[in-house]
């Protein structure tokens, strides 16, 4: 094996630096290096007794540390230095092992070498990716050649990310979660087909390739043609749009490439056209004026998935795009409208939008509101422009809020728009696209960007007597997530899609079942949503994104009410002819503009699950795979994306697009809080999977949009939680944290610890297959499956908790609960395989020749349990599956992507309940055996044992498991005492149970004299704890209850201190100390 070493660096350099991206040395294994660490000091080999030592010394370090660990555990101590538990503490650097054996993307990766000492997940991770692709593996077409092949179908579909984006924590997890799906589907032998796809992103896509239009030439887009600035758009995809498939590589997603979707494809593009089409052909597009989310930065209607609705507590000053100073908001003003005729009455109205006064049209008061019934019928003067302006009375104003009267701005609030239409109101304009007033204003305010004309019309108010107070106020503000800049509610004539009847038929579809949304809470929003639907505004004025196939037929009107003739075509041509038979006029001289907007970019979204798959054309793809079986993704997409695909695909292709929907969380830090750039906690899962220096985390937070405030925040923040930066815990640790979350219930609270946890976990398994191949050695020929036959009773209990693994994971696949998968995995490999079975079996290995059965029991254990982990581990599977021997005269599969899921009825002749049953108690006398050696500190010896049962027949449970009782409970000879005989004196005592009792050597193992020193010290310690703990007085229920257990814990750890020193007092007593000898 290759082993490669810096020439000659001091020891420390040996070690992976604070951060795994460092340009260090790192010792390689065979590893072609990655491009994110580059070799900086040229190789050559270091001595071999240099090592030894350095490994002898490390190995020695280590036993210690863990004997001290488990010595503390033992006796409920916690280790001298430990942190508490979800304190930061700092990571030890692991060195980086890379794979350098020469491999062509797509060829296998040589397995032919041995296993480097440690898990290292860049070596892991290399060169399996492009061989599984290459393979076919994640095409449907290969899986009807599996074995296993059921022929049943499972599609899902990616939720197609921004092309403009990296993945952030929240697709780490639907990522974690799909491919886990996919994978145990593919295995268990559906032809699987997963649909990858990116979005276009039409907002955010512009806006980057303006920025860097800006940047690179001093260019607006408005310098250049439509056409030229699209084409520069198109040349930024091409070079910059593959960095999402290439992130989702990363994470092992098993996408099929092949029929990869972008949603501004040539293919893509004809159906939409085609979707709205079809729905202005069945009345359900339709053009109108209404009031839109506008963003005066981006000068364009937005979604409202695209408005963040923002809680001030009060009085905030915020920094707005365009604007040279913070602009202030959470402040109600007060303005007097006076009554006309009556010079001394007025109506005060309060308002959080002073420069909204021009754009006012009337007063509304509650019709039962005695302080105004004297004035309903009466008219009131405008306070800028002293028009008459009507005192209304309208049922849904709220009396107790404020003055109970209210200033109606229907051209700017949707609220105010209901109620002037009910009142026969005109609206008024009186911000323009760009954010500045508008002519209807007057010379003094046009042109004025409108926070700036704010503050003029509160100084005019004061000027004409009219301006009554300013006092904090508690608002919500809607801000466009795009651009930062408040929103605005503009009057503008757009397309907007019908969506009640479309909407009846999605809420129908989970009210009868046909829609299985999961979890079930989800319902309640979905059926609340649809039963207060309004129309979708699908106009979008931008250049990028699918253009409106709507043209507006030139100087022409629709007959009898003067509103411009617009027609809806898939082509120029159809539309012509769709016109001259609207108008009876000849196609030749006809004249038409088509409209300059695009669509939503949600619109192409919704039909994501068809449309990738050909529609409108029917191709094989469409007629195989849809409706998908199950849509995944996260919850906050439940309304925006889900009910519209729903919406559009049942109307467009007359089923629903999918049956089922898994719906996950919110991803969330270790504290519970909403990740943000402005908190410093966000989690960027590469600087999770690669590793980052903290310098590099702060770097990133500098080339964000923080202002000074929140960036020194920030910067201290990850400086907190960071100190040392993050370390590398690689895909598979990433993968299998995310699963182990309930995603689907509350939210996913991810800190950093958990994934280095999951790691440390990676690196168990790890040692385990090596440790099995070693025990395998030359020549090792596995028996079939039903063939193999434990030989002792504990190669029987492993097999049976290998079975029942097997069954759990199984159930859990079914029900789609990977947080059940990830801890039965966790549970056997960690506490079934490696703390138990592999520590009692090393004795018997140690025998020559070695036994046949315990090799047999390992291969078994490794190639289920590999297979079991593949879903959620593929790196980690297939690089220490492959290095199993195949089985002979199987059929065996090239990949454990493609191998048999083990299941329930295959393996079901392994189960043994009882006997999984009667070691449970043999694993509980370990437990007492090693609290035991800890309360005397029995670090060496190898006391005997004995076990003794008032029932008769009671211990013939533990006969068949002396031995590995002997072996795990790190003593000598376990034997058996008969009932009613007295144990031997000098041995200490402890109960099993209410009917067994343990007995354990001390006489000439211990010095008591100085050991009753030590419990005494310890005495006090836990004395000091449990006072300090009855005399504290807890706040809430919650703590009182951990205080409850605590003093439970000291208490009970106490009573072990008093019966040891008890038992050592005794025993001086019978014998004298070493020292008296």
């Amino acid at each position: 094996m290759l082993r490669v070493w810096s020439a000659s660096p001091p020891l420390q350099t040996l070690l992976m630096p604070r951060s795994p991206l460092a340009s260090l040395p790192s010792r390689c294994w065979g590893l072609r290096p990655s491009q994110a660490l580059r070799r900086s000091h040229p190789l050559s080999t270091q001595s071999e007794p240099c090592r030894s030592s350095l490994s002898r010394r490390n190995h020695e370090a280590k036993q210690k540390r863990q004997r001290e660990k488990q010595m503390a555990l033992e006796a409920g101590i916690t280790p001298k230095g430990k942190a508490p538990a979800g304190s930061s503490r700092a990571w030890t650097p692991k060195e980086v092992v890379l794979y350098e054996v020469p491999t062509e993307p797509g060829e296998k990766k040589d397995v032919y070498r041995l296993l480097p000492p440690a898990y290292s997940p860049r070596y892991v991770e290399a060169a399996w990716y492009s061989w599984w692709v290459r393979e076919g593996f994640f095409k449907p077409e290969y899986q009807t050649r599996l074995p296993q092949a059921t022929g049943e179908m499972f599609s899902m579909c990616i939720p197609p990310p921004n092309v403009t984006g990296s993945l952030h924590i929240g697709h780490a997890l639907t990522v974690a979660i799909q491919d886990a799906l996919v994978r145990w589907h593919r295995m268990r032998g559906d032809q699987v087909l997963w649909i990858p796809g990116s979005d276009h992103a039409g907002i955010a896509t512009q806006a980057v390739v303006e920025k860097q239009l800006w940047k690179e030439r001093g260019m607006r887009r408005h310098e250049l043609s439509r056409e030229k600035f699209l084409r520069e758009v198109w040349k930024w995809k091409d070079e910059k749009g593959g960095e999402i498939s290439e992130q989702l590589q990363a994470l092992g997603a098993s996408l099929d490439w092949d029929r990869e979707c972008f949603t501004m494809d040539a293919g893509f593009s004809v159906a939409v056209t085609e979707a709205f089409v079809r729905l202005y052909e069945a009345g359900l597009l339709y053009r109108s004026q209404q009031l839109v989310n506008w963003s005066c930065t981006l000068r364009s209607a937005i979604s409202d998935i695209e408005v963040e609705s923002r809680p001030l507590p009060g009085h905030t000053e915020l920094q707005l795009p365009g604007c040279p100073t913070p602009v202030s908001f959470g402040l109600l003003v007060s303005v007097a409208f006076p009554v006309d005729g009556e010079p001394d009455a007025e109506v005060v109205v309060g308002t959080t939008r002073p420069e909204m006064l021009p754009g006012d049209v009337a007063v509304a008061v509650h019709p039962d509101d005695s302080r105004y019934t004297h004035l309903h019928g009466r008219q009131l003067r405008h306070p800028l422009t002293g028009q008459l302006l009507p005192l209304i009375t309208d049922s849904t104003v709220q009396p107790h809020v404020g003055t109970g009267a209210v200033k109606v701005t229907p051209a700017h609030s949707p609220a105010d728009a209901e109620l002037g239409a009910r009142h026969g109101l005109s609206p008024l304009s009186v911000i323009a696209e760009d954010g500045t007033m508008t002519s209807l204003c007057g010379d003094w305010l046009q042109g004025l960007h409108r926070f700036v004309a704010r503050e003029k019309i509160i100084s005019a108010l004061r000027e004409r007597g009219l301006f009554r107070g300013l006092q904090n106020h508690p608002m919500v503000l809607p801000i466009c997530s795009r651009s930062g800049d408040v929103i605005e509610y503009l009057l503008k004539s757009q397309w907007f899609v019908r969506c009640r009847e479309m909407g009846d038929r999605a809420a129908q579809a989970v009210e009868s079942g046909a829609l299985e949304l999961s979890p079930s809470f989800h319902q309640k929003n979905w059926q609340h949503w649809f039963s207060h639907i309004g129309d979708w505004c699908v106009s979008r004025q931008l250049w990028w994104g699918h253009r409106i196939p709507a043209y507006l037929v030139v100087e022409e009107h629709m007959k009898g009410d003067g509103e411009d003739c617009w027609v809806v075509g898939r082509t120029e041509t159809e539309a012509r002819k769709i016109a001259a038979e609207l108008t009876g006029r000849s196609e030749a001289e006809l004249t038409l503009q088509r409209d300059p907007d695009v669509l939503d970019t949600w619109f192409s979204s919704a039909l994501f699950p068809f449309a990738a798959l050909g529609w409108p054309q029917e191709t094989p793809d469409l007629a195989r795979f849809y409706p998908l079986s199950l849509l995944e993704t996260g919850s906050d997409l439940l309304l925006f994306w889900v009910g519209r695909m729903v919406m559009l695909g049942t109307q467009l292709t007359g089923q629903l697009p999918f049956t089922k929907v898994l719906l996950h969380s919110m991803v969330r830090d270790g504290q519970g809080r909403k990740m943000s750039k402005s908190l410093g906690n966000v989690l960027d899962p590469r600087d999770i999977i690669s590793g980052v220096e903290l310098q590099v985390l702060q770097e990133k937070l500098k080339d964000g949009n923080l202002d000074s405030t929140e960036l020194a925040i920030a910067a201290a923040a990850q400086r907190k939680d960071f100190p040392h930066g993050i370390p590398e815990c690689g895909t598979d640790a990433l993968r299998f944290a995310l699963c182990s979350h309930r995603a689907l219930g509350g939210d996913v609270h991810l800190s950093v610890s958990e994934v280095l946890s999951s790691r440390h976990f990676c690196n168990k398994i790890w040692n385990a297959l090596r440790f099995i191949l070693n025990a395998l050695g030359e020549g090792f020929v596995p028996q079939p499956a039903e063939e193999l036959s434990p030989s002792s009773p504990t190669d029987a209990w492993i097999l049976s908790r290998l079975a029942h693994t097997a069954q759990e994971c199984e159930r859990a696949f079914l029900a789609r609960e990977l947080p059940l998968i990830t801890h039965a995995l966790h549970h056997f490999w960690l506490h079934s395989l490696c703390d138990v079975y592999l520590e009692a079996v090393k004795p018997v290995l140690s025998h020559s020749p070695h036994p046949q059965g315990p090799p047999q029991v390992l291969f078994s254990c490794a190639d289920v349990g590999l297979r079991l982990l593949a879903p959620l581990m593929p790196f980690l599977a297939e690089e220490l599956w492959q290095r199993l021997p195949p089985r002979p005269g199987s059929n065996s599969a090239p990949s454990i992507s493609v191998a048999p899921y083990p299941t329930t009825h295959s393996l079901e002749h392994w189960r043994q309940p009882a006997l999984e049953q009667h070691f449970s108690q043999v694993q509980e006398a370990v437990q007492v055996l090693r609290a035991l050696r800890a309360t005397y500190q029995l670090t060496k010896a190898r006391p005997r044992v004995l076990l003794q049962s008032s029932e008769p027949g009671e211990l013939s449970l533990f006969k068949p498991f002396l031995e590995p009782l002997a072996t795990l409970g790190h003593c000598g000879a376990v034997g058996l005492l008969p009932p009613g005989v007295a144990a031997p004196s000098g041995w200490a005592q402890a109960p099993l149970s209410d009917t067994i009792q343990v007995y354990m050597e001390l006489q000439g193992l211990v010095d008591p004299q100085a050991h009753l020193a030590l419990l005494a010290a310890r005495r006090r310690k836990l004395q000091k704890q449990l006072d300090g703990l009855m005399a504290w007085t807890p706040s809430g229920g919650e703590e009182e209850t951990k205080r409850q257990q605590r003093l439970s814990s000291l208490q009970l750890e106490l009573s072990k201190l008093d019966k040891a020193a008890s038992h050592l007092r005794q025993l001086m007593d019978a014998c004298p100390s070493p020292k008296e000898l």
